[in-house]
């Protein structure tokens, strides 16, 4: 139980992938509290699984859009102990629109959930860990912000590819306090909201084919990852971006 006596904060804790990494991190000793957007009885099932492990749960209701709400979810989480392992997960390209038709509110929207939140986020926890000397940020991107992503998502891109930026800024200035801060970069998964109203089957189908390893990938070798970089045998790991998405960088 690497993790064992370690406190986890992660953002959109109810999707297919932010659930997988909290069963993970829990899994490997982990206490987790996790963030979610809308479903409580999803989220309360989520808590359940993580006592059902024997460790510590609480479900915190937030809007990530909003600025206020990102702060208040980092000052909350801490009232279950101090955070040791914060996992920026929650993110979505919200809707396809094409670059064409962005606009400001649309950008607002946007930039506030895939990299504002996890700014300000970083902004409550890091200081209490450096003030431990230890800590863990994990920000999870997306192969958008290297590969830009189709016409419809530049702005989810465009944020994720913010936040890459962000995570090296944050890696330098924290590593010499004892804060380690990476990101890791799934490819396609099998989740959901893909599956649902960001991608057709025909779409998916398509971007299975561009995919060495011939699949899609599961929530669970996103979490698995998580959970393995959050612990010690990750330590010498600093500012890099683990990509996770069956060899897509190789075509």
């Amino acid at each position: 139980m690497e993790l064992s006596g370690r406190t986890a904060l992660v953002t959109g804790g109810t999707s297919d992938i932010g659930a997988a990494i909290v069963r993970a991190l829990a899994r490997h000793g982990a206490d987790v509290v996790f963030q979610y957007h809308r479903n409580a009885a999803r989220a309360q099932a989520v808590v359940d699984e993580v006592i059902g492990m024997g460790r510590r749960s609480r479900a915190i209701p937030a809007d990530l859009t909003l600025p206020e709400d990102a702060r208040r979810v980092a000052s909350e989480a801490g009232m279950l102990a101090p955070i040791d392992i914060l996992v920026n997960n929650a993110g979505t390209p919200i809707r396809r629109v094409h670059w064409t038709d962005l606009d400001a509110p649309f950008l607002d929207l946007v930039f506030n959930l895939n990299f504002r939140a996890p700014l300000y986020i970083c902004q409550q926890v890091a200081p209490a860990m450096v003030r431990r000397g230890k800590g863990v940020v994990i920000n999870i991107l997306s192969t958008a912000a290297n590969l830009g992503g189709t016409d419809t998502v530049y702005a989810y891109s465009s944020a994720k590819g913010a936040l890459s930026t962000l995570t090296r800024a944050l890696a330098r200035s924290l590593a010499p306090q004892g804060v380690r801060v990476l990101a890791i970069s799934p490819g396609t998964i099998d989740t959901g909201f893909q599956r649902g109203p960001l991608t057709s089957p025909e779409q998916l189908e398509r971007l299975r084919q561009g995919i060495p390893l011939g699949r899609i990938g599961r929530p669970e070798e996103i979490g698995e990852v998580v959970a393995f970089m959050a612990t010690d045998a990750a330590s010498f790991i600093i500012g890099e971006t683990i990509h996770v998405n069956g060899g897509l960088y190789m075509t």
